[in-house]
């Protein structure tokens, strides 16, 4: 089954999207110690080319996702006898209650309207000693309108919301080594330039699949721009670092959080 149609409602990978992918990765690579010998849940899944990563540490990895086709490719991409994919929308839990000894949300929750109603979720789907590990873009690093993120947050923003849910909150940040912020350059002026060419803001009056279907094409403009501008060079993982240090200028914001 091929991977399904991106549509920069989530992180996109392959041909043309080294740097979303290894970004998104760098997060499950940071987790691999904290889901080692334990069940996990990867509260928002996609198309899970992280989510299987986990599988070769932890002693089972559940995946779930509100959509059935990125479920469907999932099941028929990813084979692991320690995984498992599981159609669910987190908001609408139902009768989902099984616990976890750590329960990831990786790059969800700006998408979410009831962010308290979703993290209480999140939260009762943790085990007793169990973390939550969440990540979610830095609003003082965005300069991209993305029309499927209902809200982003800055680090205290994000300590303050965590803090009314969960005991302990430890905020880090993902950062990108220079090849990262070359490219980030080249996407900030490709994005500018784009923009540009709708001072009125026309857009913000055009039906919504209209913007959703223009925000996944002109996404892969913008990349294939910041590629020339860099000449070519791949992101990996290894090119993103979680750090403590400097947070508001993280591209992600980092949170690990105690029941």
């Amino acid at each position: 089954m091929e991977s399904t149609t991106f549509t920069g409602e989530r992180p996109a990978w392959g041909e043309g999207f080294d740097y979303d992918e290894s970004r998104h990765l760098a997060a499950y690579i940071y987790a691999a110690e904290l889901v080692r010998g334990k069940k996990a849940l990867d509260a928002g899944c996609g198309e899970g080319f992280g989510t299987q990563t986990l599988a070769d540490c932890a002693v089972a990895v559940t995946g779930v996702d509100y959509s059935a086709d990125a479920v469907a490719f999932c099941k028929s991409r990813w084979k692991k006898d320690n995984l498992d994919f599981v159609q669910l929308d987190l908001t609408r839990p139902g009768n989902f209650t099984e616990t976890y000894d750590v329960v990831l949300n990786f790059q969800v929750l700006e998408h979410i309207e009831d962010e308290l109603a979703f993290l209480e979720g999140l939260k009762r789907r943790i085990a007793p000693q169990g973390r939550l590990m969440l990540t979610t873009p830095n609003r003082l690093k965005s300069f991209s309108e993305n029309p499927y993120h209902v809200r982003e947050y800055t680090a205290e923003e994000l300590r303050v919301l965590l803090s009314r849910v969960f005991s302990q909150v430890q905020i880090s940040g993902m950062h990108g080594n220079q090849k990262v912020s070359d490219f980030d350059r080249g996407r900030e002026a490709a994005v500018k330039r784009i923009l540009a060419l709708d001072p009125l803001g026309i857009r913000n009056l055009l039906p919504t699949f209209v913007v959703n279907f223009a925000f996944a094409k002109l996404s892969t403009v913008v990349r294939r721009s910041a590629r020339k501008s860099t000449d070519e060079v791949k992101i990996t993982p290894e090119d993103f670092y979680v750090s403590a240090d400097g947070v508001d200028e993280a591209l992600d914001l980092v949170a690990i959080c105690s029941a």
